[in-house]
């Protein structure tokens, strides 16, 4: 309700009070006044977007109620928020992470294929944490994901993925301690228990600073990077859409802008007469 008293300040031009007959009353020209001072005031897009789907949502529920006849917020419109483009890893990048990786440890291997996995198949950290060994098809070069909402989808797994899978779990993961209930999951900590969420971006963070790259990564970077990978050597978008679990093919049209920031980028650096 707080972007509803501000709107009702704003009306009163008085921060103390309230009128409610201006609120029953407001025009649309109130509420595009009321905007263009959001803006005037640099209140954030995100903030006026918020504000205005709080005052839609306040009158609707005025108008249900019979209070007001009219809806005067129905042709308001809020401002557009800019998609903001994720962080993306160059291929390059990626290689200095996993040589950042020490593979004179157990720990090394297990992180060397976990990456591996995460970047091969664009996996969620969610989907990476619950992968288990009885969804590996290795023999059809595939791996079973249950993602959002339990739905599954088949993820084609490149050798250099299961070199470093089968690597980890022939030389650690199979001599480790395992606690009860967590044997078929594939990833574990030294307990014998599954990775959480916290521990890989904590490892992710350090092999990334080992690596000396200063973009402010996630396990989710390297979704993103595998998406745009993808797209920028050709790849269909509907196939880029069911490797990711898009159920909405425009989620994945984000990755068509990242993809024609690259190929502006790379205009502008080698083009001669551009």
């Amino acid at each position: 309700m707080c972007d509803v008293k501000n709107f009702a300040h704003f009306l009163s031009q008085d921060e103390n009070k309230i009128d409610e007959s201006l609120l029953k009353n407001a025009s649309l020209v109130d509420f595009q006044n009321f905007t263009r001072y959001l803006y005037n005031e640099k209140a954030k897009t995100s903030s006026q977007a918020r504000a205005i789907s709080s005052l839609k949502a306040f009158y609707s529920f005025l108008q249900y109620e019979k209070i007001i006849e009219q809806n005067p917020t129905e042709l308001l419109e809020a401002p557009k928020i800019g998609r903001i483009l994720p962080d993306v890893l160059s291929v390059h990048e990626i290689e200095s992470i996993l040589t950042a990786i020490d593979l004179s440890t157990p720990e090394g291997h297990r992180n060397k294929a976990m990456i591996e996995v995460l970047y091969g198949c664009g996996l969620r950290v969610s989907e990476l944490i619950q992968l288990k060994l009885s969804q590996m098809f290795f023999h059809d070069n595939f791996i079973r994901i249950i993602g959002k909402g339990d739905k599954e989808r088949l993820v084609p797994v490149g050798d250099t993925a299961q070199k470093a899978v089968i690597h980890y779990i022939e030389g650690y993961r199979s001599k480790q301690k395992v606690k009860k209930g967590m044997e078929d999951y594939l990833f574990l900590n030294r307990r014998g228990s599954k990775l959480s969420r916290e521990m890989i971006f904590l490892i992710i963070k350090e092999l990334a600073q080992i690596a000396g790259i200063q973009k402010r990564i996630s396990p989710h970077t390297f979704r993103h990077s595998f998406a745009t990978h993808l797209i920028e050597g050709g790849a269909d978008l509907r196939a880029v859409q069911e490797m990711l679990g898009h159920s909405s093919i425009t989620t994945t049209e984000i990755y068509t802008h990242l993809d024609t920031d690259y190929i502006r980028s790379a205009i502008a650096q080698f083009h001669p007469r551009y």
